[in-house]
């Protein structure tokens, strides 16, 4: 099997189309088309079942697809690996991060990165914990700051605890002060109050939602499906109030009143996780060592 080979399956599986796969891997359509045979022919399996004008993925193509990307981001960050110079001045780095983290912890630490290794390339790509496990595990990513615990435990990352952090509740100035006189809100006082809400898949929906209905209520939600920085702008137009990161609340800026959580309140456990079975490169592994010594 050719490393060739695998870029060549890898660039019809996503194109579902041999002349353009053939463009995008800068290859003559026939040689493409001799290969992907000659990769069917060693693996003895056909990868592509192959009608006038369709092209889809058999069982095993399926099967190879998620193995072929990985081989070929391995390769693609072994090959800065070597590039990097001794003292880290080339490079990249690949972070994924949460997008409450690229708001509240990330800027920081990448500044003082940035300071310290102007040369290296930083690339940061914002998701929910799920998405960015995901994207670890085919090796699209170097580092990910991900909420513990995990959507989906998985032994082929390692996973270092790195924070433990307080969520508070904002809402507008202009409208009333949630829990009333109190310093403080209870999850209780949630409970006929008007939330804006993120989409789907971000921790904090779930982790909101799971201690309403723990006091037992379902939360109203006054807007939905949005992300950080359009749940604060809700917020502060007064539409209702919502349960972030303290460190978030904290960069917020005017508009917002910032209120505690009673005790026990809520919190949530940040960690850096990487690839069990691959050392992060280099310009990774300072980044790393910066965030674990912040």
């Amino acid at each position: 099997m050719q490393f060739q080979q695998l870029q060549y399956f890898v660039a019809v599986a996503e194109t579902r189309h041999f002349t353009r796969a053939a463009d995008l891997v800068h290859v003559a359509q026939p040689s493409l088309s001799q290969q992907i045979k000659a990769l069917e022919r060693e693996l003895g399996a056909d990868l592509f079942v192959r009608a006038r004008g369709n092209i889809a993925l058999t069982d095993a193509g399926e099967a190879l697809l998620p193995l072929a990307r990985r081989i070929l981001a391995d390769a693609d960050t072994a090959r800065y690996e070597v590039q990097e110079l001794v003292q880290l001045r080339s490079g990249r780095v690949r972070l994924g991060a949460t997008p409450s983290l690229c708001t509240g912890l990330v800027p920081d630490v990448l500044r003082a990165f940035h300071d310290r290794y102007p040369g290296i390339r930083l690339m940061v790509e914002e998701g929910g914990s799920h998405d960015l496990v995901r994207e670890l595990a085919r090796g699209a990513l170097d580092l990910a700051l991900v909420v513990l615990p995990l959507p989906t435990p998985s032994p082929a990352l390692t996973t270092v605890e790195l924070l433990r952090e307080d969520l508070v509740v904002v809402s507008s100035p202009d409208s009333p002060r949630p829990g009333g006189t109190r310093a403080a809100v209870r999850i209780p006082d949630l409970e006929g109050e008007r939330l804006v809400m993120f989409r789907h898949g971000y921790d904090l929906r779930e982790l909101t939602v799971a201690a309403c209905r723990a006091e037992g209520f379902e939360p109203d939600f006054a807007v939905e499906g949005g992300e950080m920085d359009a749940v604060l702008g809700f917020v502060r137009a007064g539409l209702g109030l919502a349960v972030v990161p303290r460190m978030v609340a904290a960069r917020s800026g005017s508009g917002l009143r910032v209120t505690p959580l009673a005790r026990p309140g809520l919190h949530r456990t940040i960690a850096l996780a990487h690839r069990s079975d691959v050392d992060p490169p280099r310009a990774a592994r300072e980044l790393q060592r910066m965030l674990l010594e912040r």
